[in-house]
């Protein structure tokens, strides 16, 4: 078939019914039709053509006749022929370049199995809570105590008391010009980063975000309207973002540049060297600087955690945290962010902030009743981080255990509860790491997610979170380095 017709063709036929190269792509892995991103984007641009059996699929999710995709007729059949047919409705195509695939098709397709009885060991979400982390118990008194003056709306920032204390967290911090009148809860810090990015970018507008990312960056920078340019992290120098990269990719719609540190999902932690690089480039370019900061009490090996918006008392500095991963407490949903700095040159945007706050009404209020003892109570999580302590014995032997397996090499993490490995591509014939990751599942009941969910391009990457017990890790890191042991793609 000639290749050319074939793509024009396979176009029309897309835009008459409204669909766009994902919804062929899920649609496929649905129907466990092996046919992925690479191989969409191949047919559109007319590069290659489709095997017979992929040929048929999209002739019967499109409603026309092979031949006519293939260019053997001219006829093109309607759908339903005599029939009056329903417009289908179709979700925004603003959603076209969103990915989050830290819930997506592989987690999807590990839920089905779930529904038939099969036990799946979840090395996919940084979830304290399923692997035996407690909230404090402090904490779970002093909010039951507090529950029945919860029950209306508090300010749309929030409590006084939650923002006074962490007020006093930022001035530990040694963050700058902040009052309580600069803090912000929300519930968890994924709801304030969107709130951010709607806030401030007007289609076109450019936001500088680390590859990889924590994919929800992208996400709402693009609902926004914005452009996501991912600058790379390193992995050669322990994952820190690469300056050369960062100033390249710079340009007069760039308004913004995101950090993430500690770092999801490399565990990297920027020392003070690196944190200063980007506040000078920051601050030549007149950026921005927001920094994800939720990891800031999950340190180890006696490192310390700066913030790097201590170091920034001329620049516009938006600071996210909460208590979600440093106090177990994920489904309380509660973050706050921080603004710092010179908040005199961003009065508009923070104005829109107000504005979008303010529609929201406010965060979870039974959760923002705890920040204050979770902040200047026992903090329990810090017996995790030294030896002896469990995300420290974790991720000791998770390290150990992967870099053992022939064809992996890893980084090890200073922070956090997450590792990002590499696999030899060559070795394993790896060109497709979605697929890698749902053959690991399917094989070895195992659910991790691909790098190309944190917005990294090349497939020789996944995210192992450390979080399960050791006997749980053990018999995990078995199973992957069996799998690894016969795998090719």
């Amino acid at each position: 078939m000639d290749k050319d017709i074939f793509a024009y063709r396979l176009k029309e036929a897309m835009k008459k019914k409204r669909y766009k190269q994902v919804d062929l792509v899920r649609t496929a892995q649905e129907e466990g039709i092996k046919l992925g991103k690479s191989h969409i984007s191949q047919y559109v641009s007319g590069k290659t053509v489709p095997r017979a059996e992929n040929l048929l699929f999209l002739a019967n999710i499109l409603g026309v006749e092979e031949a006519w995709l293939t260019g053997e007729s001219n006829q093109l059949q309607a759908e339903n022929a005599g029939e009056e047919s329903m417009e289908t409705i179709k979700k925004s195509s603003k959603l076209d370049n969103v990915l989050y695939d830290v819930r997506g098709p592989v987690v999807e397709e590990a839920a089905k199995m779930e529904e038939t009885g099969t036990r799946i060991l979840k090395l996919n979400i940084g979830n304290p809570a399923p692997f035996g982390f407690s909230t404090p118990d402090e904490v779970i008194y002093d909010m039951s105590k507090q529950l029945t003056d919860c029950e209306g709306y508090s300010t749309s920032k929030g409590l006084f008391s939650a923002r006074k204390a962490i007020m006093q967290y930022a001035q530990i911090k040694k963050i700058p010009n902040v009052s309580v009148e600069d803090i912000y809860t929300g519930n968890g810090v994924s709801e304030l980063i969107n709130l951010c990015m709607s806030a401030l970018l007007d289609d076109g507008d450019e936001i500088l975000i680390p590859s990889p990312d924590y994919p929800l960056w992208t996400a709402c920078a693009t609902l926004a309207g914005g452009k996501a340019v991912h600058y790379i992290c390193d992995e050669q120098a322990n994952w820190y973002p690469d300056m050369d990269d960062i100033k390249k990719k710079i340009t007069n719609r760039t308004k913004a540049i995101v950090i993430i540190n500690p770092n999801n999902p490399t565990g990297a932690l920027y020392p003070k060297e690196v944190l200063q690089e980007i506040v000078n480039i920051a601050r030549e370019n007149h950026l921005i600087i927001f920094s994800d900061e939720i990891y800031d009490r999950l340190v180890m090996d006696g490192e310390e955690h700066i913030a790097i918006a201590s170091m920034a008392p001329d620049l516009f500095c938006v600071t996210f945290s909460g208590l979600s991963k440093s106090h177990m407490v994920a489904g309380y949903r509660i973050g706050w962010m921080i603004l710092s700095g010179n908040k005199e040159i961003a009065k508009d945007y923070i104005q829109g902030i107000d504005m979008l706050s303010n529609m929201r009404l406010c965060s979870n209020v039974p959760a923002q009743s705890i920040v204050q003892t979770a902040l200047w109570g026992n903090q329990s999580v810090e017996n995790y981080v030294v030896p002896g302590g469990r995300v420290y014995e974790q991720r000791e032997y998770v390290y150990n255990a992967l870099k053992d397996i022939p064809g992996i090499s890893v980084v090890k993490p200073k922070a956090a509860f997450y590792m990002f490995p590499k696999l030899d591509t060559k070795k394993f014939n790896i060109v497709d790491d979605e697929k890698f990751a749902l053959d690991l599942l399917k094989e070895k009941k195992i659910l991790i997610i691909h790098g190309g969910g944190f917005n990294w391009k090349e497939p020789d990457h996944f995210r192992v979170v450390y979080l399960p017990e050791l006997g749980v890790l053990d018999d995990a890191m078995g199973k992957i380095a069996d799998f690894l042991s016969h795998y090719k793609q």
